[in-house]
């Protein structure tokens, strides 16, 4: 037994051994077993969580998302409905203009309805009137044949000559009214194209305007300067006046002195070589006949520079060097109070303008325009008028003939031989007659108008008249028991023909004649 127990004892030690290897095997096992699972445990607890957050991230990020697209859809909504709003509005206003149009139309559809209306009732009462003298003319032709058939002894050609009288009687006052009526149309026709071109002649330039003076004014610093300027025993200033031609006055005006003359350029150079000696301060003779020396040179050479800039600016070009040395003295010229150089270029312009309105040469026309008045600024003074003056200084400096003819022709000394010449007429006309162009001497401007109407008063029939708007409308009253309506056109075209054959006035005279019948009373 003991035998078996030692030999079986290693057995049951080994299988001891291996039990006991196999528990801890196994509890190591659940151990680790337990260990790993505690582990994927937590690795899944923390993915968990890890997804729990992200959800939660993905789900802000979508309400934030969401809350910007709602903004921006909002936005989107509003700007449209703002849209909307204003087309709205848009609309609304041009439903209301149209309806305002519309409104328009209909007054002046329903105004043109109530029109035609009253000239249907016109037309019908004249149609009355028609058949009633058509019954009366048939009336009185039964009666003139019964009376004809009851005069035996009268022959049938002088039966037909006294009906024909009688005819012509009755007619006259009819056919003297269709006759005035044609008249009058035709001359609104040719008013009508006339207005047109100078209308646009005139539109397309403007001028300034100018007035006349035959003084000129230099300042000086103190009066103490106009002793200098008379010298001892007035020797300076009887120097300054015998060098230059004009009158120096020294008055009681302060800080001035008044140079007086007609000759413009004189006067220019008195002026300037005054202003020089003044600045200067050296005044006595030997000086002033150095200085005005100097300064009449100086105006020269400006005389011909104003001309040379003149032809420049209009587009003129070939002049003779005389004739651009008298149109720059034109800068110093004046007539009626309108520089002679401003009315010169106005002319020129406005020739041009005609002309090219009218398919002619507007070059030409221009340089006719410009050298029209050439004549009133010659170096001497010879006994001709300015027209036939400036035509030979033109032939003298061979300018073309349609030229010379339409600067001779302006005034009618001379014939019209070139369509250049009434151009230029016209057109100095117009740059003379326009408001503010000129100014009158204020005796001839009175006379003027006497004149006129005393014209007018002349004719038999004429009770009163007066001349209106500075001369160029005259209103003649007649009496209505002394003249009927048709001597009235008569009368104004007479009056107008005689104002045109006798008198000179610019631009046109209007002649109004005024017949009214005044029947007064009184209450007491």
């Amino acid at each position: 037994m003991d035998a078996v127990l030692m030999q079986i004892s290693p057995i049951i030690g080994s299988v001891a051994g291996f039990l006991l290897g196999g528990c801890l095997v196994a509890i190591v096992y659940q151990m680790v077993a337990r260990t790993r699972a505690k582990t994927i445990g937590e690795d899944l607890q923390r993915q968990i969580d890890g997804a729990k957050r992200e959800a939660e991230n993905i789900i802000k990020t979508a309400q934030i998302e969401a809350a910007a697209e709602a903004i921006k859809k909002k936005e989107e909504f509003t700007n449209e409905a703002n849209r909307i709003r204003s087309e709205l509005r848009e609309n609304e206003v041009r439903l209301s203009k149209r309806e305002d149009v519309l409104e328009r139309q209909t007054g002046l559809l329903q105004e043109q309805e109530k029109n035609i209306k009253q000239q249907e009732q016109e037309l019908d009462r004249r149609l009355r009137n028609v058949e009633a003298k058509d019954k009366q003319l048939t009336v009185l032709i039964a009666q003139q044949k019964n009376q004809l058939l009851k005069i035996t002894g009268m022959q049938v050609e002088e039966a037909r000559q006294l009906l024909l009288k009688r005819l012509e009687d009755e007619c006259e006052h009819e056919m003297s009214a269709l006759i005035q009526r044609k008249v009058d149309e035709a001359k609104e026709m040719a008013d009508d194209k006339c207005r047109e071109v100078i209308s646009c002649a005139i539109q397309r330039y403007a001028a300034e305007q100018t007035c006349e003076v035959t003084v000129s004014t230099v300042e000086i610093p103190n009066d103490d300067m106009k002793g200098r300027i008379i010298g001892r025993e007035g020797r300076n200033i009887r120097a300054l006046e015998a060098a230059t031609g004009i009158e120096i006055v020294v008055d009681d005006t302060p800080e001035a002195i008044v140079l007086s003359g007609f000759d413009p350029i004189r006067r220019e150079v008195a002026r300037l070589a005054l202003h020089q000696l003044v600045q200067d301060g050296r005044i006595h003779p030997a000086r002033i006949e150095e200085v005005v020396t100097k300064v009449k040179k100086q105006v020269e050479e400006e005389v011909i520079e104003t001309g040379k800039r003149t032809a420049i600016d209009l587009g003129v070009h070939g002049l003779h060097p005389e004739l651009i040395r008298l149109i720059g003295k034109m800068k110093y010229r004046s007539s009626y109070g309108q520089n002679l150089l401003q009315h010169a270029r106005e002319t020129a312009n406005l020739c041009a303008v005609m002309a090219s309105e009218l398919g002619l040469n507007p070059k030409k026309a221009k340089r006719a325009g410009l050298l029209h008045d050439i004549g009133k600024v010659p170096d001497d003074e010879p006994e001709l008028p300015h027209a036939i003056l400036g035509m030979k200084l033109c032939e003298k400096y061979k300018e073309k003939p349609d030229i010379c003819n339409a600067v001779g022709s302006h005034h009618d000394e001379v014939e019209m031989t070139s369509l250049l010449a009434p151009i230029v007429q016209v057109c100095d006309a117009i740059s003379g007659a326009r408001p503010g162009a000129r100014r009158e001497i204020v005796e001839a401007y009175i006379k003027r108008l006497n004149d006129l109407e005393q014209l007018a008063m002349s004719y038999p029939g004429v009770m009163k008249t007066y001349a209106i708007q500075a001369g160029r409308e005259l209103r003649v009253i007649v009496g209505a028991d002394k003249i009927d309506d048709a001597a009235t056109e008569n009368l104004s075209n007479e009056i107008a023909k005689k104002i045109q054959d006798e008198m000179t006035y610019p631009g046109q005279v209007k002649i109004t004649v005024i017949r009214e019948t005044r029947s007064v009373s009184y209450a007491k």
